[in-house]
């Protein structure tokens, strides 16, 4: 009999997780190494270190006086400086990071969102939400209310993004309605939006972890439910607490038509309509609403408020692309494969299904600390997560598991990632501010650690 080789070909054809899989992390044929992470750390120690100093010298939006933008070129310019390859051939790996679909995805995002949440605010759509939330919901729960809506559309629409910029108008005019401190509702909105992304089935974060580890969309939400909604029950509570008995409020009028922007938003989602279908209706809805109530003219009221709200995410659209195109330069000069498998040889020492799982866990939540991307970072360390998996006989719903929440965990308490970014620019506070007040995310990461280290298969 003879002997078939197996080639990686073979290998690619038999396993569509590999096959589908555009973000190969020796694309270039790099060999791994830390010194592409160098500018990495530059761009911490410059972001992070300019706003705790400023912070300390009490200086208002210390976070903002050197925009992050800016923080980011000396980056891109090092890690060009560092590279074997050429300069046109660091400049392509830097535009294909930029051009990535998701980071166009997330950039057309904010354009929507400062559309929508800048119309909706003219046309007084904002103020009617509030006030309907006010006079139907009790003082004492409009905290943990505001933790279910978020969520609730999260896993309706699939996407943490499409949430925050639907509802983060919404916080911030009960912030300003109920005098509570607008980092506390962002980081609620951020802890509801995290949660329905992480779980829901249609997300990206999820098809991602479901392909790479091989598993069924219902094998993974069973599992990632035994972890998850512990976690949000938790949190619930707490913020109940939190908010106290709460105090009376003076309910202002306002118009039901003006809820229609927003009554389409939440059906739509719960319908599991694409995030940017949902967002161009919103904002057909509140231009024609905003015109019939007489809120602007036709010929520049419409315009000038849309880009008022495209100039409002100027900041984070230009650090999201610069970001991504900096995470291309990593990736290409082997950065991102030096950190993966060095953060599985790790726990790799004895073969153990407990040592594979927070070897699982990890790879995926400090990769995201490296490109800011929670799905990205699922599919970089998609093969050596799915190889420890196989090797260690973890089942692959739990490795599925393992990815998503290690992934969801980190990017939502990144003060550079898309969702601190969003709610940092749509409630003028720190992008660092949001993730202090995320519970969800530590309680379903320590949640996830219990169950992990006292399950009952932890040895092979």
């Amino acid at each position: 009999m003879t002997e078939k080789t197996i080639t990686s070909e073979d290998k690619t054809k038999a396993n569509p997780a590999i096959r589908d899989r555009d973000l190969s992390l020796n694309a270039t044929g790099a060999k791994p190494s830390f010194l592409p992470l160098i500018p990495l750390l530059v761009f911490f120690v410059l972001f992070l270190g300019t706003g705790i100093y400023y912070s300390l010298q009490g200086v208002d939006m210390a976070f903002y006086q050197l925009p992050a933008p800016i923080a980011v070129l000396p980056a891109i310019a090092l890690s060009v400086l560092l590279a074997k390859d050429s300069i046109e051939k660091s400049i392509g790996y830097l535009l294909k990071g930029m051009g990535d679909s998701n980071i166009i995805a997330m950039c057309l995002i904010y354009l929507l969102a400062g559309a929508f949440g800048a119309l909706t605010t003219q046309i007084g759509a904002v103020a009617a939400v509030v006030n309907l939330c006010l006079d139907i919901i009790p003082a004492s729960f409009i905290l943990p209310g505001l933790f279910l809506i978020a969520a609730l559309v999260s896993f309706s629409m699939g996407t943490s993004m499409g949430t925050l910029a639907a509802l983060a108008p919404i916080g911030v005019g009960l912030t300003e309605s109920l005098q509570i401190s607008p980092a506390l509702v962002a980081g609620i909105l951020l802890s509801g939006a995290m949660f329905g992304d992480n779980l829901s089935v249609i997300s990206d974060t999820s098809i991602a972890a479901i392909r790479t580890q091989g598993t069924t969309a219902t094998d993974k939400l069973k599992q990632n439910a035994r972890w998850a909604i512990p976690a949000a029950v938790i949190t619930v509570i707490l913020y109940s607490i939190f908010a106290g008995q709460g105090e009376a409020v003076t309910i202002k009028p306002y118009d039901w038509y003006n809820l229609i922007p927003y009554a389409f938003i939440l059906g739509l989602a719960l319908l599991g309509w694409n995030v940017f279908v949902i967002l161009t209706i919103g904002i057909l809805s509140a231009i024609a609403i905003g015109l019939l109530g007489q809120s602007f003219s036709a010929e520049t009221g419409v315009a000038s408020t849309m880009y008022q709200g495209f100039t409002s995410m100027q900041d984070i659209f230009l650090l999201s692309m610069l970001i991504g195109g900096l995470g291309g330069l990593i990736k290409a000069q082997g950065g991102l494969d030096w950190l993966v498998h060095h953060v599985s040889d790790l726990f790799s020492v004895a073969r153990s299904k407990l040592r594979a799982k927070l070897a699982i866990l990890s790879t995926t939540a400090i990769t995201n600390l490296a490109v800011a991307n929670n799905t990205v970072s699922i599919i970089l360390a998609g093969d050596v997560t799915h190889e420890l998996a196989h090797k260690n006989k973890v089942k692959p719903k739990q490795s599925a598991s393992l990815v998503d929440i290690g992934a969801c965990s980190i990017q939502g308490v990144l003060p550079y990632g898309a969702q601190c970014l969003l709610l940092g620019t749509s409630f003028s506070i720190s992008p660092l501010a949001p993730g202090v007040y995320a519970w969800y995310l530590p309680i379903l990461l320590f949640i996830t650690l219990v169950g992990t280290i006292k399950g009952k298969d932890r040895t092979n």
